[in-house]
């Protein structure tokens, strides 16, 4: 099924709202780099702010990366330190799933981490209601430590050249050149995503899985009903 941007962020706003889970609803957005996680969460906020009143809290899993000086299992630079080492797994689950899930005290955390890895974030530990809705993006959320705790996960798919091109273009503003952040991405990003792919397969595992490849036209490739 393909949609407009606009029916696309409709469809899931549905999904969130019609959802009863009698905790706030942790919805969870999966993806290749580049495969714009980032853009439809933020846009998919701004639709739930606008149809409900209910607390939209929006949180970027970037911001629980591990120090950078705690990645020592695996060669710096490696795909699988990006892969095993770049997130921390255990904060992701503890400050911020956890509290907001069934029998949790409701008190999370935003963030624990800048985005370069290396300056600690103090966050305030904040409450939420039952009824507020999470939404969070970022790379290998169905981790088994983490798939058990979201409500609804949607991954998006895009392909290895599209996420070279896309990452490309995006990453050479703060690298040396365009060729710099192609490589990082042909040596990085994308083995260390294909790490995940082998393991997790999560394109099979998520509730909604959507071809992103035209950001205008988003193809819905599978849309599960009812409850996670």
């Amino acid at each position: 099924m393909t949609a407009t941007r606009h029916q696309l962020l409709d469809l899931l706003a549905d999904r969130i709202l019609g959802q009863r889970v009698g905790h706030p609803i942790r919805v969870g957005i999966d993806g290749h780099s580049a495969a714009g996680k980032t853009t439809l969460a933020d846009d998919l906020a701004g639709v739930l702010r606008a149809r409900t009143e209910r607390p939209v809290i929006r949180v970027m899993i970037d911001q629980f990366k591990r120090h950078v000086d705690l990645r020592t299992r695996y060669p710096t630079g490696s795909p699988e330190s990006y892969y095993f080492e770049m997130f921390d797994v255990d904060a992701i689950r503890d400050e911020l799933l956890i509290p907001l899930g069934p029998g949790g005290n409701r008190r999370y955390r935003m963030e624990i981490m800048d985005f370069s890895g290396r300056t600690p974030m103090d966050s305030a530990v904040q409450e939420a209601p039952d009824d507020a809705i999470l939404v969070a993006d970022g790379g290998f959320l169905q981790k088994p430590a983490l798939s058990p705790h979201w409500d609804l996960c949607v991954y998006l798919h895009i392909d290895v050249a599209e996420v070279l091109r896309r990452g490309t273009i995006r990453d050479q503003a703060w690298m040396d050149s365009a060729e710099a952040a192609a490589e990082r991405y042909r040596t990085y990003y994308i083995p260390g995503e294909q790490l995940y792919l082998a393991e997790i397969k999560p394109a099979e595992r998520a509730d909604i899985v959507i071809d992103n490849r035209n950001f205008e036209a988003p193809q819905i490739l599978r849309d599960l009903p009812g409850d996670h």
